[in-house]
């Protein structure tokens, strides 16, 4: 009778032991996850801040383009409003990268603006933070794919229902050009 309740023992400690396993695994996996918003976030601080500039800069040789600068200028007021949800940044984030594509844009009819050093700097800046934003993308939706999964799967889906772990969103392009498939035409 001893050696059953030794027994009994052992398997309890090991299923503690195992469930104190899953459970540290899921914070390991909520931690990665909010590290690579917060990643994301410096980025897109960078490149919030680099805004005004070049706003700045076309402003001086596009004047009147007045509709595409304004529409920049809101889309970056609303993105660096606190207090959003991640889906919402995300939403916000494609509107202004939507806004950034049309300024890129209204620039091709200045000859004189995109030979500007001023101008040139800043593109090559952005394109840079759009690239380490691009890349922080990638690491935030695989730390959420694997947290996701942590929490759908048995058995650990019982340790997560049981502390409330929730799945995350993934950080997704809206931008419906950026699905559509390239006109290519000979």
């Amino acid at each position: 009778m001893e050696a059953f309740f030794v027994a009994l023992a052992i398997v309890i400690v090991g299923i503690v032991l195992w469930g104190i396993a899953l459970y540290n695994s899921l914070v390991r996996l909520r931690n990665l996850v909010q590290e690579s918003w917060r990643q994301i976030d410096v980025e897109l601080q960078r490149r919030h801040d680099l805004i005004p500039n070049l706003v700045e800069t076309v402003k001086g040789y596009a004047a009147h383009e007045r509709e595409t600068l304004q529409t920049v200028i809101e889309a970056r007021a609303t993105a660096v409003e606190p207090g959003s949800t991640r889906a919402q940044q995300a939403q916000q984030e494609n509107v202004l990268s939507e806004a950034l594509g049309r300024l890129f844009a209204l620039a091709e009819n200045y000859p004189d603006l995109k030979a500007n050093q001023n101008f040139l700097e800043l593109q090559r800046e952005l394109a840079n933070t759009e690239d380490r934003i691009a890349a922080g993308r990638r690491i935030f939706n695989a730390n959420v794919r694997a947290l996701n999964t942590k929490i759908e799967v048995f058995p650990s889906s019982v340790v997560a229902g049981m502390f409330a772990f929730t799945r995350e969103d993934y950080f997704e392009v809206v931008d419906l050009a950026v699905r559509r498939a390239p006109n290519v035409q000979f």
